[in-house]
């Protein structure tokens, strides 16, 4: 069993110095109000078990070995840097409590199935080499190689950052800016991504979590960033999802939590169209307000999703490993909430 420390906030915020980009505010607000949120998906002919195919990619519960590289990493979740050759160097995840190895997983292959932007997490075994006592501190070249499960491991969605600061994000009150007429996504996409992110309880919703890339991005100059042909507005952080919204974003009840996720219904009310997620400390998404064609958008999408599909999605996320209850269990759960969006009507 592994034991790891809360870093205190005060250490973090020395370890997370923002740096500027180049990209102006104006730039960047200009990016928002012509990104995108969604793309064309075959959703029910995705295959959500192998996930998104690359040369990069790797196979569910694969054995991959590599290098530990001492780097500090933000954040409280159990991860570490590991180098698999000389220009690669991957995030991994880590620890059977941990809710972010699950729900990481699922969430972006969920989003990714459906059309929306998402980074790869894939679900793996990891032999460590030169691992130190707790994953932190300075290689030990000489000690045993380490198996590391669960485990799963990043690979960011192509493209580079749109920020005026390292990590600035966007905050979920920005959506509004999206604007059609200029070019970007239409309200009912805008709307079908704020409701599924309220389905899924994305409780750490802070701008951190979200990320404007420039999907197009080839060059490294920020005047070609700034003038980006394709901004899209992406979940960057989703693993505390799968469980209930909470003030202080724990990942107890807010990470793969049965109880919490199946008894918290989609909708605010009975009523209306208000989606139903309490804003945490740190978050920026709250009780959105869905209009009937986003709700129908994100119906539509929802209801492609073959039961084969949402099997294998919470298989292959291996959620009976963080919870004492069944696949099937969890997909019947999600089936719920999908009815309760194909149900509710939001015309007005």
């Amino acid at each position: 069993m592994f034991v790891w420390l809360t870093v205190p906030a005060s250490a973090r915020a020395g370890e997370e110095k923002k740096k500027a980009t180049g990209v102006t505010k104006e730039q960047r607000l200009e990016a928002i109000r012509r990104a995108q949120v969604w793309s064309q998906t075959p959703v029910s002919a995705m295959d959500i078990r192998r996930g998104p195919d690359s040369p990069k990619a790797f196979t569910p519960d694969e054995l991959v070995t590599c290098e530990y590289v001492e780097k500090k990493m933000a954040g409280n979740s159990p991860k570490f840097t590991c180098r698999l050759s000389d220009n690669d160097e991957v995030k991994v995840k880590f620890g059977k409590t941990n809710g972010e190895v699950y729900a990481e997983v699922a969430t972006t292959r969920l989003l990714w199935a459906l059309g929306f932007g998402a980074d790869r997490m894939y679900p793996v075994r990891v032999e460590c080499h030169g691992c130190p006592p707790g994953f932190k501190g300075a290689p030990q070249p000489n000690a045993k190689p380490v198996i590391v499960e669960p485990a799963s491991i990043e690979r960011k969605l192509p493209g580079k950052a749109i920020e005026t600061h390292e990590d600035s994000g966007w905050a979920w009150p920005e959506l509004n800016l999206v604007d059609e007429r200029a070019g970007g996504a239409p309200r009912s996409q805008v709307d079908a991504l704020r409701l599924l992110a309220s389905l899924l309880q994305h409780t750490d919703s802070k701008p951190a979590q979200q990320r404007l890339l420039c999907v197009s991005h080839e060059k490294k100059s920020d005047e070609d960033l700034a003038a980006c042909k394709e901004p899209l507005l992406m979940l960057n952080d989703v693993g505390l999802t799968f469980g209930h919204a909470n003030t202080f974003n724990r990942n107890g009840p807010g990470s793969v939590n049965f109880e919490e996720w199946s008894k918290t219904p989609v909708w605010k009310e009975t009523t209306g169209c208000v989606g139903n997620i309490s804003k945490s400390m740190t978050g920026t998404l709250e009780n959105p307000v869905i209009g009937e064609a986003g709700r129908a958008f994100l119906a539509s999408l929802l209801n492609q999703l073959t039961d084969a599909q949402l099997h294998d999605l919470f298989d292959v996320a291996r959620f009976s490993m963080r919870s004492d209850h069944t696949t099937e269990q969890w997909v019947a759960a999600f089936k719920q909430k999908r009815d309760e969006v194909a149900n509710r009507s939001c015309a007005r």
